[in-house]
């Protein structure tokens, strides 16, 4: 009798590597799905479904189906790397030190100068100082700051 390719394992262990170039090329430029990549977890779930098919089916019948061996290390291999970025993502991630540098709630900013929508230069300062409309002897604006904390 001849044996068969056991499919089912080798489409299972292709699915998590191209699961993770899928991640790097298309999620990780976009923080709002880079951070949570729940799309990830289903196709590794199915990847580690169809490599456990194939292994299972290779150890039961090792004389129709291949990849006993050399499947079970591909499967092993294919489950820690799914393991390792499912854990990076969703916890080593998350733990990143505080910022040693970074203002507190309630203390003041440093001036800064940035420019707005139009190309002009407006600096923190200027906007804490003039009032309604840009009249300096109007009272003077609060300025709402929000920092995004990102992976840079």
């Amino acid at each position: 009798m001849r044996r068969r390719w056991n499919l089912s394992l080798w489409l299972g262990a292709l699915l998590v590597p191209a699961a993770v170039v899928a991640y790097l090329l298309l999620l990780v430029p976009y923080p709002a799905v880079r951070d949570r990549p729940w799309i990830l977890l289903p196709i590794f779930a199915v990847a580690l479904a169809l490599m456990g098919r194939g292994v299972a089916r290779a150890w039961r019948a090792p004389q129709l189906w291949r990849g006993r061996l050399f499947g079970s290390m591909v499967t092993l291999l294919a489950t820690a790397l799914a393991g390792f970025l499912t854990f990076g993502i969703l916890v080593a991630a998350r733990d990143l030190p505080a910022s040693a540098g970074a203002p507190k709630v309630g203390e003041r900013a440093p001036d800064f100068t940035l420019p707005d929508q139009d190309g002009k230069p407006v600096s923190l300062a200027s906007l804490l100082a003039a009032g309604a409309g840009g009249d300096p002897a109007a009272p003077g604006n609060g300025a709402l700051l929000i920092f995004y904390r990102g992976y840079w």
